[in-house]
């Protein structure tokens, strides 16, 4: 048999070269975690001139060693502390990766401390300063979704040029929020691996309005939590360290896990500060 000559083209990565070369493009991925750090813990003499510093901090680890089966919210008032004792107590239990604010004129902030589901609670109008120990503040579910929607109902008229899946995409959202029970597996739609147009994510934002609960995660890059005017319906957008978005999400639940603290890292908090404690005895 006569055998036949076959070109042999090379192709892949590395075999185009020239002014007309494709490069291949990835998005900047975050490129620092964060991860716990022992806070800086106040000098004994500095600790001595305000004793009650600490016994907020022994409520709260007997709280996380009571034996539980949930991980709901339980708190410890802090109001009655003076100045530097508050001081102090922040400086021991630092900034960690959560943050949130519930905004409007009954406005509460709220920040995760280094331990993980131990959270700085405050209410300025009211005056209320707590702690809480649990996978997310009872302010959240109590006040950060109070005045939600309780349906979504897709407009009947046809949207403005441009839209091109936002309709079905609301219709699927109707159906998953009302179906939606506390508790339930959360129904996500994810914009990243969908075709869609900057007109449907507008479309689909003037649909389901602006809530009140506005949460930032820093744990891996930085992700943004929005509620929105829908009950249990939430934006969650990831951002790299050039804030590009990376992911993109809408989510129907409670409250997106990437916000919650878990059983685990509860059990992890109680030996963390048990260790702190001992080390300001």
């Amino acid at each position: 048999m006569k055998p036949i000559d076959i070109p042999i083209v090379a192709l892949g990565p590395g075999t185009q070269t020239g002014e007309d070369e494709e490069v291949l493009s990835y998005p900047d991925l975050p490129r620092e975690m964060d991860t716990y750090l022992p806070p800086p813990l106040p000098e004994p003499e500095t600790l001595a001139r305000a004793p009650r510093t600490l016994d907020p901090l022994q409520q709260v680890l007997a709280l996380l060693e009571r034996p539980r089966t949930d991980t709901a919210a339980q708190s410890v008032d802090v109001t009655g502390l003076g100045g530097e004792e508050r001081e102090l107590l922040n400086q021991i239990l630092g900034e960690g990766e959560v943050s949130i604010l519930l905004r409007g004129a009954d406005e509460w902030l709220i920040q995760e401390s280094v331990f993980a589901g131990v959270w700085r609670v405050s209410h300025p109008a009211s005056g209320l300063d707590r702690i809480e120990i649990g996978s997310i503040p009872t302010a959240v579910l109590e006040h950060g979704l109070a005045g939600a929607r309780r349906e979504l109902v897709a407009p009947a008229e046809m949207p403005p040029p441009g839209v091109i899946n936002a309709r079905p995409l609301l219709a699927e959202l109707a159906g998953h929020q009302a179906a939606y029970r506390p508790g339930m597996e959360p129904h996500v739609i994810n914009f990243t691996l969908l075709p869609h147009t900057p007109e449907d994510l507008a479309y689909l934002e003037a649909q389901l309005g602006e809530g009140r609960t506005l949460i930032l995660s820093r744990g891996y890059g930085n992700c943004r939590i929005t509620a929105t005017g829908v009950a249990h319906v939430w934006w969650v957008q990831y951002f790299n360290s050039v804030d590009a978005i990376i992911l993109n999400t809408l989510e129907v639940v409670d409250v997106p896990a990437v916000a919650l603290a878990a059983r685990e890292d509860l059990e992890d908090t109680a030996e963390r500060l048990r260790e702190v404690l001992e080390a300001t005895q």
